[in-house]
């Protein structure tokens, strides 16, 4: 009798917990935490440091906060690996169970898993380390109450990582300060060498604004590999929800360290008008790229930023970070930029349309035996990925050559599928006319997207004052908002 009643309480809890969890209003949460991170973002303006150390507090605290940082970790891809103690949080109970128990009172971090993931042919791996679902959860949580913090103090100019920020807005920006005949025509080529693994932890611990504690835990809590368990001196663990914010802030100063140098008048007024040498720098995670007049400047430029790095436990990649002109083009997240006749031109970059054929390529000899309902399904997903991502470019002849590619893979699969049938016998079996076109595959439910359908649409620039914890800005992230989901 005394072993079956803790059974039966623990079934009822559960499903307390269950219907707890299921009966959560989202916009509600959501609403109580942004309220307390525009409290934080205002007083970060403000200088009120201590003020928002106690805003942080209340927000790690906060019932709705813990919710939030359970729903983010449960909801994205990694819900489905678990860390060294092999443990998931599967069901709605288990996610309220231990959305209460979150708690920074004698938190100590567990070893994170450490795999390994390729990086392409003949590159080498990139260690991963997977913290348990408990530490992903107090990392989202710890990062609710930073973010506000990163986004009013990081520079304008720094686009990876950051909500309503991204590439589009990089290249964007690089466009702006390449594309005149005035503009710069030396580009420096920066790349961080094993950014995450080298950061200094004792630059971090002084610098970063948030629990100091709950902060060493993060950063100082090893990784276990073949059974055994090694120690972190440096570095934040890749594959850590806080490591991308985290790595934000470490590098964050550079381009203030440039307009000081280079954007200065006799009064010592900072302002663009004054940029004569062309001095611009657009920064996406760990990659950058600066711009110049004369390829001399860049050469200063290159040393100022390894002294910079140097005082944060960091170096320059020596092969990677080169100085170019921009006739002969330079690739920067994904994207060639090269000026033809004083025109700048953008268009994804050799190296990713390789990779999306490829990818293409293995695809559709993995599924050689598959439905061809499922293949399209399959196919589809990548082509409108990769093409969403370079539509805002320069990228017809790109969509063509993918098209091209595409049809003669397929065309190879009904060949290998039915080698004794003719080719129109093929032909009727898997393609079909529609209106005036011809040859498309297509199946009883699905049908394969061209890429050269997708219609090339500029990407409007992010205005760089805006912070999207400060409520002058709602209205503009609402319209931007808006906006974006137009062009999709």
């Amino acid at each position: 009798m005394n072993i079956e009643k803790p059974k039966r309480a623990c079934t009822r809890a559960s499903i307390d917990y269950t219907k707890k969890w299921k009966s959560i209003d989202w916009n509600i949460v959501k609403a109580v935490v942004n309220k307390l991170q525009s409290r934080i973002a205002k007083a970060v303006s403000e200088n009120r440091i201590n003020l928002v150390k106690k805003l942080q507090y209340l927000l790690a605290k906060s019932h709705y906060a813990k919710l939030l940082a359970v729903k983010r970790v449960t909801s994205n891809k990694g819900k489905r690996t678990s860390g060294i103690d092999k443990k998931l949080w599967s069901t709605e109970s288990l996610k309220y169970e231990n959305a209460l128990m979150l708690t920074n009172k004698g938190y100590k971090s567990k070893p994170l898993k450490r795999i390994y993931i390729d990086k392409g042919k003949g590159k080498k791996k990139r260690p991963l380390g997977i913290p348990t679902m408990y530490d992903r959860a107090m990392q989202a949580l710890y990062l609710l109450t930073l973010d506000p913090v990163a986004e009013t103090i990081l520079e304008k100019r720094s686009f990876g990582f950051r909500r309503y920020r991204g590439t589009r807005d990089a290249s964007q920006y690089l466009f702006k300060c390449l594309g005149t005949k005035k503009s710069g025509e030396w580009v420096l080529e920066g790349d961080i060498k094993g950014c995450f693994d080298n950061i200094s932890h004792k630059w971090i611990q002084e610098n970063i604004i948030m629990d100091k504690q709950v902060l060493k835990q993060f950063i100082k809590a090893g990784y276990v590999l073949n059974k055994k368990l090694y120690k972190t001196k440096a570095g934040t663990p890749q594959g850590g929800i806080i490591s991308p914010t985290l790595a934000n802030l470490t590098l964050n100063g550079m381009s203030k360290m440039l307009q000081e140098k280079y954007w200065k008048n006799r009064v010592g007024t900072i302002d663009r008008q004054y940029n004569k040498l062309k001095v611009n720098i657009a920064i996406y995670a760990d990659d950058f790229v600066i711009t110049a007049k004369k390829k001399e400047t860049l050469v200063e430029i290159k040393e100022m930023i390894s002294k910079f790095l140097l005082k944060r436990g960091l170096e320059l990649s020596k092969e990677k970070t080169i100085i170019t002109h921009i006739k002969e083009g330079f690739d920067f997240l994904g994207w060639n930029f090269r000026k033809f006749k004083d025109k700048l031109i953008i268009k994804p970059s050799i190296k990713s349309l390789r990779k999306v054929i490829q990818n293409i390529r293995e695809t559709i000899k993995k599924y050689l035996m598959q439905k061809q309902d499922v293949l399209i399904r399959r196919l589809n997903q990548i082509i409108v990925g990769w093409c969403n991502y370079h539509k805002h470019a320069c990228s017809k002849k790109s969509y063509q050559t993918l098209d091209k590619e595409i049809f003669r893979s397929l065309w190879n699969w009904c060949k290998r599928r039915h080698p004794m049938k003719s080719k129109k016998w093929q032909k009727k079996k898997y393609f079909s006319e529609i209106k005036s076109r011809d040859w498309i595959f297509k199946s009883e439910n699905r049908t394969l997207k061209f890429a050269t359908d997708f219609k090339i649409k500029r990407h409007v620039l992010i205005k760089f004052d805006a912070n999207p914890y400060l409520n002058e800005y709602k209205e503009y992230y609402l319209k931007r908002n808006l906006l974006n989901s137009r062009l999709v």
